[in-house]
């Protein structure tokens, strides 16, 4: 996320103020939800100790903070511009030149059931400029004690569609990231994945990776481990205040790396699992 790369017309990084928030406890877990702030999670705070850069931390950029849905792409889509079912496509640049994170992170969801521990939240996919093919978002929160489960989905609507899926988590700087990746992709001079895929380099690191076994972070006496249904990670750590670990469904540019299609009514889901221990225990 170079600095060079960015100008003052990025709409990603105009301030997104939480709106209202709304509180789900189980145990020792608890979190906030900020359905009006792009249907994310505003705090993650786990026996009285927050794990999220939340919105009064002083960074207001909206993609930079609490953990968000990152849908109907995630990531960068190289200068907006993709081809699809023979067409090319053109969206709107909202980050150094780019089209980043999709159109859910910066729109309010509709919550649709709202529980002591859970929650369900929707979002009706624009058919504009800002994404031409519409379909359906809904996400699932639930605590379950010292878990966090979250799901994401899409439904395609009455036309085909491209789509990956990701969850942007902004956690505060843990003292240890434990992270064994057996690939990434490289980033070009514009800082976008490319392929081949390579071996890992050494951090820090704003990149792709392709890993599997357990990844987890530990901060303040409390470890947490995280799980999704996917082996795609991008790992955001040269931050001095935090570090990003983001399950998805493919790569970021993945329209023209890896494109995956959902035909009409069909769905693609992503699960992510956040799971904390204190360290003594």
């Amino acid at each position: 996320m170079a600095a060079e790369l960015l100008s003052p017309r990025d709409d990603a990084l105009a301030p997104m103020p939480p709106g209202s928030l709304h509180w789900l406890r189980a145990g020792r877990l608890e979190v906030s939800l900020a359905p009006e702030a792009g249907g994310r999670i505003a705090q993650i705070r786990y026996d009285g100790m927050d794990w999220l850069i939340g919105p009064d931390d002083g960074v207001p950029a909206t993609i930079a903070w609490g953990c968000y849905p990152m849908v109907p792409w995630a990531g960068r889509v190289r200068g907006g511009h993709f081809d699809f079912d023979g067409r090319p496509h053109a969206l709107p640049v909202n980050f150094g030149g780019h089209a980043i994170h999709g159109v859910g992170f910066s729109r309010p969801w509709r919550i649709a059931t709202l529980d002591a521990d859970s929650a369900t939240l929707s979002l009706a996919l624009p058919r504009d400029a800002y994404w031409p093919f519409g379909g359906t978002a809904t996400q699932s929160v639930r605590l379950l004690g010292d878990r966090l489960h979250l799901e994401l989905a899409v439904q395609a609507g009455d036309q085909a569609m491209p789509v990956v899926l990701g969850w942007h988590p902004w956690f505060r700087k843990p003292e240890r990231l434990e992270f064994t990746p057996t690939a990434m992709y490289p980033r070009d001079g514009e800082g976008i994945a490319t392929l081949p895929c390579v071996a890992p380099v050494s951090g820090p690191w704003d990149d792709c990776f392709i890993a599997g076994g357990e990844i987890a972070l530990t901060r303040a006496g409390q470890r947490l481990r995280l799980m999704a249904d996917t082996d795609h990670w991008v790992v955001y750590d040269a931050a001095a205040h935090a570090t990003c670990v983001e399950p998805q469904t493919g790569p970021p540019d993945a329209f023209t790396l890896a494109p995956r299609v959902l035909h009409p009514g069909q769905h693609k889901r992503l699960s992510f699992g956040l799971a904390w221990h204190t360290v003594d225990e």
